[in-house]
């Protein structure tokens, strides 16, 4: 399924604004009531008022807006499944998860920006595949290479410092769960991007990546962050409470460590990447991609799409209709059913 225009999904704004809008006007009412008879006269002089079927309406007619708001949306539905050539590369991000990378010595902070510049890669590409890793203490599968970008950058916006309970950084965990990534083992065009501040708390992943290296798999390595360094903020709901501190009690200052991802990029026959401008980083591993010999594999890919617009608009339309023949009095299955516990007026 595909959504062609998202920019609507900020009309569905409209319904919490329409119940506070209906809320308030029905506590407005109740008070002006309340100033000009008591309850009991006021049952007497409206008995078949009915609380059950303002709510009803209420309920209507936010239906009737979302089902609009997603008629324009115009969701559709792959109909025709097609089986593709395509010509790329399998490109794996290791992105460093570690609470080091809460630091704000870049803006926002060093997770953030590494997520926004990998989006922005996935953004460039044509027909490459993806797969990501997420890593700290320990390496986690976050996406299998694949060649749906939607679902790659869905899976890269989840990702946060809570997401393994193993702290650290093991940067040779991260290019040991690559090496499954690759599935051909004729496959040239192995290319693994560490996102990182360089923090390695193994010490052993220069070895690891002469391995990988002598397994056909390029390590390109980035790093975020800066060598003045920045503070690990602790905080609760977007306020900071605190810095992380070590076990003297003093505030804990994590450095972008250059030197550990500039010996993992030479020993993989790779390249180390800096810059803190997001753009011309992206430019560079576009030109380091586009230069590599591309393998051609299939894939599956919906090449008829149908719209679904019609079915919300026709459902906002009953909606909308029914919305308006709807009476506030209650009627007398209501009356039965007595849903508010309410007083029958004789």
């Amino acid at each position: 399924m595909v959504l062609e225009e998202h920019i609507y999904f900020w009309l569905l704004a409209i319904v919490p604004v329409l119940l506070l809008l209906l809320i308030a006007a029905l506590i407005w009412k109740k008070r002006k009531q309340s100033q000009f008879a008591d309850k009991d006269l006021l049952k007497k002089l409206s008995p078949n008022q009915s609380v059950f079927k303002t709510i009803l309406k209420i309920v209507v007619l936010c239906l009737a807006i979302a089902c609009l708001t997603i008629a324009l949306v115009n969701p559709k539905i792959g109909t025709k499944l097609e089986t593709v050539k395509r010509e790329g590369v399998d490109v794996v991000f290791a992105i460093d998860v570690s609470k080091s990378m809460l630091a704000e010595d870049v803006a926002p902070n060093r997770l953030e920006k590494s997520q926004q510049l990998v989006t922005q890669i996935i953004n460039s590409l044509a027909s490459d595949r993806v797969g990501i890793i997420a890593y700290a203490g320990s390496a986690f599968p976050q996406l299998p290479i694949t060649t749906d970008y939607a679902s790659a950058k869905m899976f890269l916006q989840n990702m946060n410092t809570d997401m393994l309970s193993s702290q650290g950084t093991a940067i040779n965990e991260a290019i040991q769960l690559a090496k499954t990534y690759y599935n051909d083992d004729e496959q040239t065009n192995r290319v693994l991007f560490i996102i990182s501040d360089g923090e390695d708390h193994e010490g052993d992943s220069v070895n690891i990546a002469e391995e990988a290296s002598e397994e056909g798999i390029r390590i390109f390595t980035i790093g975020v962050g800066t060598t003045k360094g920045g503070r690990i903020p602790i905080k609760r709901n977007g306020v900071v409470l605190n810095y992380k501190k070590d076990q003297n009690d003093q505030t804990v200052i994590t450095r972008l460590q250059e030197e550990t991802l500039k010996d993992i990029a030479k020993e993989a026959n790779g390249e180390y990447i800096y810059n803190n401008i997001t753009k011309e980083t992206v430019e560079k591993v576009t030109e380091i991609l586009q230069n590599m010999d591309k393998k051609e594999f299939e894939a599956k890919q919906f090449a008829d799409f149908k719209d679904q617009f019609q079915w919300f608009l026709g459902f906002g339309i009953f909606f909308l209709v029914l919305e308006v023949f709807l009476l506030e009095r209650r009627t007398s299955w209501l009356k039965k059913l007595n849903l508010f516990n309410e007083k029958q007026i004789d």
